[in-house]
């Protein structure tokens, strides 16, 4: 998909996704917020506008960053609610918009104290709270049972690779229930910052960049969701739908209404 085509996509409620298409329910940050500017610059891409970026390069780093972020980079800078989906038969995009959109206007605004962590061999963001945790896997549980009804099920193939991972019994079981095993309570939130990395030193070197950033970027300002989309089968995800929560959704519209009115 080409930028001018991701922008046309973009806010654009009908858009003709293909059958292909797979969508997925993301915490992003606000467009106007450091944290995206910081995020996508980070990842080398703005998903929302589909534009590469030209990424910081950590001094301690032998390799670029953009060779270390290449797996983060094709979703986008995001934090999973509800994982990529393929929709279900007589299932619309328009009808997926819908619903999510719904489901946002129950939701309420609030921030989110994260830290930098190394989860396994990849680094990321998380929340630094038990509280925060406790909040965001409360929101994607929410989310996640909404958005179910217009899930298609995994293809055979699908399923048997994803039980081929490593996973207990309960995640195996969440596998085959909701098309995914870490959700409910094996989700933890968080904001994927590179590939996986077999070099520690690499790993600590990128933990260390985001410890002196997070405090200087503050919370993480949960003001609304994003439904991303994968056009078809290993595209770039593109952020095709921003969603904000009640009280946004609320400014929103008052300050339209007060533009609209100051205009002749």
């Amino acid at each position: 998909m080409t930028a001018m085509v991701a922008a046309d996509f973009a806010g654009n409620a009908q858009a003709p996704w293909s059958p292909e298409a797979r969508f997925a329910l993301y915490y992003a940050p606000p467009r106007e917020s450091a944290w995206w500017t910081e995020g996508c610059a980070w990842l080398g891409r703005d998903p929302e506008a589909d534009v590469t970026l030209a990424a910081p390069q950590p001094s301690a780093l032998q390799r670029p960053l953009h060779a270390l972020t290449e797996a983060p980079r094709r979703y986008g800078w995001h934090g999973t609610l509800v994982p990529p989906f393929r929709l279900a038969p007589g299932v619309t995009p328009q009808q997926t918009l819908e619903t999510t959109r719904t489901w946002a206007l129950r939701q309420s605004s609030f921030d989110l104290q994260a830290e930098a962590a190394t989860l396994g061999n990849f680094v990321a963001l998380r929340a630094s709270t038990p509280e925060g945790d406790v909040h965001m896997r409360a929101l994607a549980a929410d989310a996640l049972r909404t958005l179910a009804p217009l899930r298609a099920p995994l293809a055979a193939a699908d399923l048997a690779r994803r039980h081929a991972a490593s996973l207990t019994p309960r995640q195996r079981e969440l596998l085959d229930a909701w098309g995914y095993p870490y959700v409910f309570e094996e989700f933890r939130f968080h904001m994927t910052l590179s590939s996986s990395l077999d070099d520690a030193r690499e790993r600590d070197t990128l933990g260390a960049w985001w410890a002196q950033r997070v405090p200087q970027l503050g919370a993480l300002p949960v003001r609304g969701a994003a439904l991303f989309v994968e056009p078809a089968p290993g595209a770039p995800f593109v952020l095709w739908q921003r969603l904000p929560f009640a009280r946004d959704a609320i400014a929103a519209s008052v300050d339209a209404t007060a533009s609209g009115a100051q205009r002749p």
